[in-house]
């Protein structure tokens, strides 16, 4: 897959069930550079995902940081071009990478890059996308989120102020207001 180490894939986790963070874990290509965040200092859990996922890393932030201040915890890390956000919980479709990869190349200037769910009942952006090409929005869900890192030199990430509601938004707005470009992407 072309790009795919200009990529880290970041996965927040507190207390997550294990089942759930492996369901996410086994969806994701085995190729991609992963970073989980626990928000916490449980050693034991990182000894046990790291034994099962040698390819990946798990760091631990001390304590429960929230949202927004746990993924900067991980995007202070991050030496790629461009960091996944992507919830535990969440599970990847076999060509979601390859699909946000494409993405970025055909669109090349944007700030955050997420996908357009089926469960979204705004009929008029379900309209926009018979044409399956991506489409400006002014903001995007949290729960898988693929940043171009260079766009926030000037916004930074999450505002750790907000502990675990409305981060992507209040981000989202900022980014707007500094005229940067969020986009759906259908596939």
């Amino acid at each position: 897959m072309n790009n795919i180490h200009n990529l880290t894939i970041i996965i927040l986790t507190y207390r997550t069930e294990e089942k759930i963070l492996i369901n996410c874990l086994d969806s994701i290509d085995s190729q991609a550079n992963v970073l989980i965040v626990e928000n916490s200092n449980n050693n034991e859990f990182k000894k046990k995902i790291e034994n099962k996922y040698p390819d990946l890393n798990v760091v631990l932030s001390g304590k429960n940081l929230g949202y927004g201040a746990g993924n900067n915890f991980g995007l202070k890390i991050v030496k790629t071009k461009y960091a996944l956000i992507l919830n535990p919980d969440a599970t990847l479709h076999s060509n979601a990478l390859e699909n946000f990869l494409k993405a970025q190349k055909k669109i090349q200037e944007f700030a955050i890059l997420a996908p357009y769910i089926q469960e979204d009942k705004d009929r008029s952006k379900a309209n926009q996308f018979e044409n399956s090409s991506p489409i400006k929005v002014e903001n995007v869900k949290g729960f898988a989120m693929f940043l171009n890192l260079s766009e926030f030199r000037d916004v930074g990430f999450f505002d750790e102020n907000f502990f675990f509601y409305f981060e992507e938004i209040d981000l989202c707005k900022r980014l707007i207001n500094h005229g940067k470009k969020i986009y759906l992407i259908p596939e």
